[in-house]
């Protein structure tokens, strides 16, 4: 019977998503589906899968991978204080402390009113569960409307995180004062020093693997496990939860700043295995005929579920503050979606005898409940705020003959340009025919004062090779994304040109530019004619958008109107084909026409 239920439920787990698919069910999430179809096939109705030995282990390794994978997803720059607009509004990360701490009151005195109507007694036990938030449900309803890189999608990120980190070491703090274990609630520190010891000790081996790593050894895997294993381990031997070291270890492994793929691999294996298993057997362990039978239990839902509501609807007031009202309360709908942290928490209450089975039953439901209505109601009431395409800034220092036309050729509406030059004379000739700002000195302060390496391109355009290979260390020092330095002569005894190239500098020099045009005529005819049609041209994009990594270049959209002649990746080109799957931050060079770059560039680097 064992077999026959592990085999009832790995089937059940691959048809769940294919009949939501073939339903088109977009709105529910995938767990709380598995959870349903684990109460139909469990105890409460038809009673084919039951619990053992071997269930039970892959159910608990399901909860730790899927507590590990929450740890990866923590943005830790969102946590930087971000800086005030011109409109001095709050940025994401103080209306999000500001609001989860308004969440936490309002928990605690919801819990409290329990505690005075006589459903529950557990005051503070309540007030963890009604604070939790599904952090990765957020986050995939975040990634669907492409919000995450917006102020709006990055507040609701750090309130989901907030939402689990929080309740997490609550939780395992107030297992550890309400347990029988004689160890010192202190001893919980050890948790988080064994994280950052596997930090340090990993953070230079780590990157050495990408070098070593091969399909037989899969060293990143490899290494992920060990984390989850270490920490778990030194969390239960102090008497900590789990869960505690399985979300310290995602946490640590997402500081190790993995390769996508490793992620990709990660999330198949959790998601693809170890994940609906625990979900499909949380939900075949409830007794819902039971929990019907019993009156006290059955009134509980009704009323746990409006804990959940409350508990978050103190979130509009807060979120007005920097978004519409109509935003505001989708917003407060998404938090409310809590299920991931509130099964391991009522795994502890009953561990702890603080809860019965029947109650840990209506919290179970009325999380399930919150959790199929909040993100409907969220895709329902959130409207997209007008958003103006990022323009790519890009500064030009040196104002002549060769820049000057560079500036003016340049895609419309796609850059952001400026150029600077100390030279009156210069500005007095070409600021009809540019943006052209006219500075004292190109000294290292007056560029700084000007603002001229606050961009994403900074193109060193100087006749004086000396001075531009000093403006070029000047660009490294404000660490500027792009450097282009122009060199017409070079020093044959003079490493420094090497060292700006290692650095990342892009060297170029017109003598050199000439004869590459000239070779690619005599090659590829159609080359003069490629660069000078108005129609089309050749162009390069970015791909920072998640929601296209993993996908085929021929399931790509615009994949008709453009022609891909090749990808770099990791510094090298690679030949595309159809069934070339793209990664986060492929370079994508192709050919196509110019009303559509903008929407193209738009869609593909916008950041999610």
């Amino acid at each position: 019977m064992s077999s026959l239920s592990l085999l009832i439920v790995l089937f059940a787990a691959l048809l769940i998503p294919i009949v939501m698919a073939r339903l088109n069910i977009t709105s529910t999430p995938t767990a709380v589906a598995e959870i349903v179809v684990g109460l139909v096939l469990g105890k409460s109705l038809l009673g084919v899968v039951t619990a053992n030995a071997v269930l039970d282990e892959l159910k608990s390794l399901g909860v730790i991978v899927l507590i590990f994978l929450s740890g990866m997803e923590i943005d830790f720059s969102l946590f930087k204080p971000q800086p005030a607009s011109k409109t001095k509004q709050l940025g994401p990360a103080k209306i999000a402390l500001l609001g989860y701490g308004a969440v936490i009151v309002a928990a605690l005195g919801f819990a409290w009113v329990l505690d005075l109507i006589g459903l529950y007694h557990h005051i503070i036990f309540a007030a963890i569960v009604f604070s939790t938030v599904a952090l990765g449900v957020v986050i995939a309803a975040l990634k669907e409307k492409e919000l995450l890189s917006q102020p709006f999608g990055q507040t609701m990120l750090l309130l989901a995180a907030l939402g689990e980190v929080v309740p997490l070491l609550a939780l395992t703090v107030y297992a550890e004062l309400n347990g029988h274990a004689s160890r010192s609630v202190w001893l919980l520190l050890l948790i988080f020093v064994a994280a950052i010891v596997l930090l340090l000790r990993f953070r230079r081996p780590y990157q050495w693997f990408a070098k070593v790593d091969k399909s037989t050894t899969q060293l990143d895997i490899r290494l992920a496990f060990f984390l989850i294993i270490t920490l778990v381990t030194v969390a239960e031997s102090v008497g900590a939860e789990n869960i505690l070291g399985a979300f310290l270890a995602g946490m640590v492994m997402e500081l190790l700043h993995p390769r996508e793929e490793t992620q990709d691999k990660l999330t198949s294996l959790g998601y693809g295995f170890f994940i609906p298993i625990f979900f499909i057997m949380t939900g075949a362990a409830i007794d819902l005929k039971t929990l019907l039978k019993d009156p006290t239990s059955l009134a509980l839902i009704p009323v746990l579920l409006i804990g959940f509501f409350v508990a978050k609807v103190v979130l509009v007031p807060v979120l007005r503050l920097r978004f519409k009202p109509q935003n505001a309360l989708a917003g407060s709908l998404l938090i409310t979606t809590t299920i991931t942290l509130v099964i391991p928490a009522l795994t502890v209450g009953k561990t702890l005898g603080i809860i019965t089975t029947q109650q840990s039953g209506a919290f179970t439901l009325a999380a399930v409940i919150a959790c199929i209505l909040c993100p409907i109601l969220f895709n329902r009431l959130f409207v997209a705020e007008p958003e103006s395409f990022k323009k790519t800034v890009v500064h030009f220092i040196g104002a002549n003959l060769l820049t000057v036309p560079i500036a003016q050729q340049l895609a419309k509406g796609l850059y952001d340009i400026t150029l600077f030059t100390d030279d009156p004379a210069k500005y007095k000739t070409y600021n009809s025919e540019a943006n052209v700002k006219l500075l004292p000195s190109f000294s290292q302060g007056a560029l700084h004062e000007a603002g001229a390496y606050d961009a994403d391109i900074v193109m060193l355009g100087y006749f004086d090779h000396d001075k531009n290979y000093e403006l070029a260390q000047w660009a490294l020092a404000n660490k500027v994304p792009r450097i282009i330095a122009r060199f017409e002569t070079k020093d044959a005894t003079s490493d420094r040109y090497d060292a700006l190239s290692n650095a990342g500098v892009e060297i170029y020099n017109t003598y050199e530019a000439n004869i590459a045009v000239l070779r690619s005529l005599i090659e590829t005819p159609s080359t003069l004619q490629m660069l000078t049609d108005t129609e089309a041209g050749l162009y390069e994009i970015t791909v920072r958008n998640r929601r296209f990594t993993g996908l085929e270049l021929k399931s790509l959209p615009f994949i008709d109107a453009i022609t891909v002649s090749a990808i770099r990746r990791d510094g090298e080109f690679l030949s595309p084909h159809g069934d070339t799957q793209i990664h986060l931050g492929d370079h994508l060079l192709f050919t196509g026409g110019k009303t559509t770059i903008a929407e193209i560039r738009s869609t593909f680097e916008k950041e999610n």
